[in-house]
């Protein structure tokens, strides 16, 4: 089927306003980051959203998500849905990674700008900056460098989400951007040590060495790396202020194709680690294994853009990891374990 030309009939203009009769497509509301929208969005008063589960929408199957669309008309998309995992997942599903997060990107920014979107926002991930990039990370370091091999596929595919929303506001004036969040974590985080991101990982590991009265924990690589962790209704606040205040033109032709969000500060993973076995209570020793890969360096994102914006983060390292382990222990109570 060949794109069609933008028709003017669609009001594509950047200086759309949100209001609370607006109805909102979340992508991906049952996931961490998805679900934290939902509840910031409803509980700021929005009550028009659109929350499909992927028994619902498969947002892999183009025709699927072009019908969804037709019929629901939003007014504004919030892209949250994503294959995402840790650093094993992401280099032991390679081609899942790529391929799934390619089509549902393509599939619902297309579908957006056809049926006349007035907003979207999609979501990344700071695995988009080259492995050596200067640290902390400006935006402008985007495609300035080498990947990281173990996530590549991933970055790759959130690099082409960026430059799809760049390229649909080039061509066609769509009001589409993107955000690149720091590492999150929080309620409804994966907690599946086969495909888990860090945070849950070490919770759940420490919480069951604890439990099973174990001598020690052995974790992945040197506890060297560098990274940046922010709770997640933090990034869900971010997600609600862009929406409502600022649209793509302020940062398409002000140089930049997105814009970071993160806390500004980092730690080791053997301190996030010390940290963590400290709040669940285990108090046996720490060891790691060097033969596995630490994957990057640092990660650490410039934030000063969203700052000057008027957005800081408010939720500490030290409280949204009591506040996630208190959910980890909740949903473990609820099944039984």
């Amino acid at each position: 089927m060949r794109r069609p030309d933008r028709d003017p009939r669609i009001d594509l203009s950047t200086d759309f306003k949100l209001n609370r009769s607006s109805t909102i497509f979340v992508a991906g509301a049952a996931g961490m980051v998805g679900s934290s929208i939902v509840r910031r969005l409803t509980a700021d008063g929005y009550q028009n959203l659109l929350t499909p589960d992927s028994g619902t929408l498969d947002l892999i199957i183009q025709t699927d998500v072009r019908e969804f669309f037709t019929h629901q008309k939003p007014d504004v998309v919030i892209v949250a849905a994503a294959r995402v995992g840790g650093i094993g997942a992401n280099n032991s599903l390679r081609a899942q990674f790529i391929y799934e997060n390619l089509m549902i990107e393509a599939n619902i920014i297309d579908a957006a700008y056809r049926n006349g979107v007035s907003k979207l926002l999609s979501l990344g991930s700071s695995c988009i900056y080259p492995r050596m990039a200067p640290q902390p990370m400006k935006e402008e370091y985007l495609l300035s460098g080498p990947l990281e091999f173990t996530n590549e596929p991933y970055a790759v595919a959130k690099i082409a989400g960026i430059k799809l929303c760049e390229s649909y506001y080039r061509q066609y004036g769509c009001n589409f951007f993107s955000v690149m969040p720091t590492n999150l974590f929080g309620p409804n985080d994966n907690f599946d040590l086969k495909s888990s991101h860090v945070i849950p990982a070490l919770i759940r590991r420490f919480h069951e060495a604890k439990i099973t009265n174990a001598d020690s924990v052995v974790l992945w690589g040197s506890g060297k790396p560098r990274r940046e962790f922010m709770y997640v209704d933090d990034l869900a606040r971010a997600v609600c202020f862009l929406m409502e205040n600022h649209n793509a033109a302020e940062f398409f032709e002000n140089g930049i194709s997105h814009i970071n969000i993160g806390t500004g500060e980092d730690l080791e993973i053997g301190e996030l680690a010390g940290l963590i076995a400290k709040l669940v209570g285990f108090n046996g020793k720490v060891e790691y294994d060097p033969s596995q890969p630490d994957g990057t360096p640092r990660k650490l994102l410039d934030i000063s853009r969203i700052k000057s914006l008027g957005w800081a983060p408010s939720i500490s390292l030290a409280d949204g990891l009591q506040k996630t382990y208190e959910w980890f222990l909740g949903a473990a109570a609820a099944r039984g374990v």
